[in-house]
């Protein structure tokens, strides 16, 4: 990831009138958190980190790690545009570490970082580009969110179908400020539901624009007086809000697909291989399963070229494939954990050399009851992707703390809701 160093960092926030940095990271399960500090102590973060409770953080409970620090990575500095432009708010993303300087087992940031050294020691880098559904509902007079939708728009409408329009185009020119790159912006579906497309990106660069996407959405929502859902299935019998990862592999700027595309056949060989196991990881809530073979989201575990409603799709732009297509993860994941997990299962097929199955280029309603019988499917609900993931073979060989607390984390969370 290409940015800041420290020193261009620090002078950044002695010319530009900085007077607030936000220091942000994430839970385990993804949720959004940072602490502010003064201009003055920036330079300290740097060197030392910002302390902060731990034991107050989900999935970060660990009497052996109580006092943890947040190390920013100059590389990260960010200008929230719908701050006061005078004074002005910058935001970093940070790394955990211990007292002593060491990483902290449970920072996804980390193992997201490390999946990526593996696959620069096979010789290629991961980019990824995010497109994104969610829902805009009203509010009530107290400012509350309501689960009555802004509009009754559906797929592609204009105004004054779509009210969601200015909306989009302010979040869109806010992102555009912040360094990332929409591509495309339009009604959804579902009434009040949206998409923004996006550009890839390094896979780490990627993992942190989806968290600064998600901000910039809930944050101008809030401000024209509505409320941003990316809910897997907020309206029952409507269009759930999924979350597609389009996975490309590069070698020396160069598209795997050209240059080696039996390794690439290998990487999606064992994300379909492991689909099972990883689920959890891209679908964390008991409503993400709601969302699966309903609205043209994925049920079974298959592939395609041409059919847009399977797992992975792999588009061809101009006769050339253009990397390949997830489509069952929504916007509730951890990105750094979710990404890694992906890139874990693609090493895997890799290191195995996998085998692709034939793509299922025929519609479901097409196949017969024995064909379909056929077919594996994901997970069905939150407690059997679970169990998956805990009994994996694949995941016990990773042998990663982060992975493992996870499971933990949301086997304990789901089950003190029920």
């Amino acid at each position: 990831m290409a940015g800041y160093t420290k020193e261009e960092a620090l002078e950044y926030v002695r010319d530009n009138d900085v007077k607030f940095i936000r220091l942000a990271f994430c839970d385990i399960f993804g949720v959004h958190k940072n602490v502010s500090i003064m201009p003055e102590e920036l330079e300290t973060a740097f060197d030392v980190g910002i302390g902060f409770d731990s034991f107050r953080i989900n999935g970060f409970e660990d009497p052996v790690y109580q006092d943890l620090l947040l190390l920013p990575d100059p590389a990260t500095l960010n200008t929230l545009p719908w701050r006061p432009q005078q004074g002005g708010v910058i935001r970093f993303y940070c790394d955990i570490v211990t007292r002593d300087g060491k990483p902290f087992p449970y920072d996804a940031r980390r193992f997201l970082k490390d999946t990526l050294k593996e696959c620069k020691a096979l010789g290629f880098s991961v980019r990824v580009a995010i497109r994104s559904e969610f829902y805009l509902f009203k509010t009530d007079e107290d400012g509350n969110p309501t689960n009555i939708p802004w509009d009754n728009g559906g797929y592609f409408d204009i105004a004054p179908l779509d009210r969601g329009e200015n909306i989009r185009r302010e979040i869109c020119l806010c992102l555009e400020e912040m360094g990332l790159h929409p591509v495309t912006s339009h009604h959804e579906a579902g009434p009040g539901q949206n998409e923004i497309d996006f550009k890839g990106d390094d896979a780490l660069g990627s993992a942190e624009h989806f968290i600064t996407y998600k901000n910039v959405v809930t944050s101008i929502a809030a401000r024209n007086g509505v409320y941003a859902s990316f809910s897997p299935k907020p309206l029952e019998g409507k269009s759930g809000n999924g979350l597609h990862l389009k996975f490309r592999l590069q070698q020396a700027g160069m598209n795997l697909e050209d240059t080696n595309p039996e390794m690439v056949q290998q990487f999606m060989a064992g994300v379909l291989n492991r689909m099972k196991d990883i689920t959890i990881f891209l679908n964390t809530t008991k409503e993400s399963y709601l969302r699966f073979g309903e609205n043209e989201a994925p049920k079974y575990i298959t592939w395609s070229s041409q059919n847009s409603s399977r797992l992975i799709r792999v588009p061809e732009v101009m006769g050339k494939k253009d990397g390949f297509v997830l489509r069952s993860p929504d916007s509730e994941i951890n990105p750094y954990l979710a990404y890694a997990m992906v890139i874990q299962a693609g090493l895997a097929g890799i290191k195995n050399k996998e085998t692709l199955p034939k793509p299922q280029e025929k519609a479901i309603k097409l196949l017969s009851e024995q064909e379909i019988m056929d077919l594996q499917q994901l997970p069905a609900s939150i407690s059997e992707a679970v169990d998956f993931g805990r009994s994996s073979k694949f995941i016990k060989d990773i042998n990663s703390p982060i992975v493992s607390r996870f499971l933990d984390e949301i086997r304990s969370r789901e089950f003190s809701r029920e």
